[in-house]
């Protein structure tokens, strides 16, 4: 299916939220997912169906000091 993700246009495999973060090799617990200018809930990453023509902003959460 055709994702917009970060601006760019994708074809990916994922059905859902987490698979798309496992095949883009993203870490689920350190990534801020937004789908269609909304903030997906961390704990429904699983069940948070894709559509062909979403939008997602992928933001990583990086610590340092």
């Amino acid at each position: 299916m055709k994702l917009t993700i970060n601006g760019e246009g994708r074809e990916v495999a994922a059905a859902t939220v987490l698979a798309l973060l496992e095949e883009l090799g993203l870490n689920p617990q350190a990534t801020v997912v937004e789908l269609n200018h909304a903030i997906v809930d961390r704990g429904a990453y699983q069940e948070t169906a894709l559509a062909d023509g979403d939008v997602l902003e992928l933001v990583r959460i990086v610590g340092g000091g």
